[in-house]
């Protein structure tokens, strides 16, 4: 099964320019089976005036974007993991979304652990789903989750052969990759991480989006603001 990760710049309120640029990279070259996309990199995590608080940029799972997301998940013929700013009623989450190959929602996971400045985001009540792709047994943590896996997902980890592991990472010195192998080791599973570069907002920890084995080895890592195709 090959993945395909994009590293997307940071961006703040402007979803149809980060799907125009999603768009136009998997058109210059079609993805694997399975493609991720950062942590809330669609509508943005943080302002350029580090204002954390995108609840205006709010989306039903039926709005616009998700509509788009659908969409290209079916042009493309591959599974698209997505960000959403998900409004539910009077709820907001810090969610990723699954669109299948045929353009309907596979999955919705909603952030367990928001980190301190999400202070809009509901946790999610629901742990992260077991997911089949590609032959394969996938499951999801964004983020901040990555420090409490063991405790709220430790059968999910045990049944799936793939983390995908959406981030806007914000950290120094940078542990992330680290804290990966680390993790990647520990239960035997590969994780695919894509992380938030330099854009609207610059923070330390962007950048660096990467693929690492079972055993602990970084098979890929993004340029800046780049792309990653491997096969897993």
């Amino acid at each position: 099964m090959i993945v395909t990760v994009l590293e997307l710049r940071a961006a703040w309120g402007v979803p149809d320019d980060v799907l125009d640029d999603v768009e136009a990279r998997l058109t210059a070259r079609a993805p694997g089976a399975l493609t991720l996309l950062p942590e809330a990199s669609l509508h943005g995590y943080v302002s350029p005036d580090l204002v954390f608080d995108p609840t205006p940029f709010a989306e039903p799972l039926d709005g616009p974007s998700a509509e788009r997301c659908g969409a290209l998940a079916k042009r493309f013929s591959t599974l698209l993991v997505a960000p959403l700013v998900l409004a539910e009623g009077t709820t907001v989450s810090n969610a990723m979304v699954g669109y299948g190959p045929d353009g309907e929602v596979m999955f919705v996971y909603r952030k367990v652990h928001p980190w301190f400045p999400e202070t809009w985001a509901t946790p999610g009540r629901v742990p992260p789903p077991v997911i089949p792709v590609g032959g394969s047994r996938a499951t999801i943590a964004i983020c901040y989750d990555l420090h409490f896996l063991p405790s709220f997902a430790a059968d999910q980890l045990a049944s799936s052969d793939l983390l995908l592991f959406p981030s806007a990472w914000v950290e120094e010195p940078d542990h992330r990759i680290r804290r990966l192998v680390t993790l990647a080791q520990k239960h035997h599973l590969a994780v695919v991480n894509a992380n938030w570069a330099p854009g609207d907002v610059i923070v330390p920890g962007q950048g660096n989006s990467c693929v690492v084995a079972p055993d602990g080895r970084v098979v890929a890592r993004s340029p800046l603001a780049g792309r990653i195709d491997v096969e897993l």
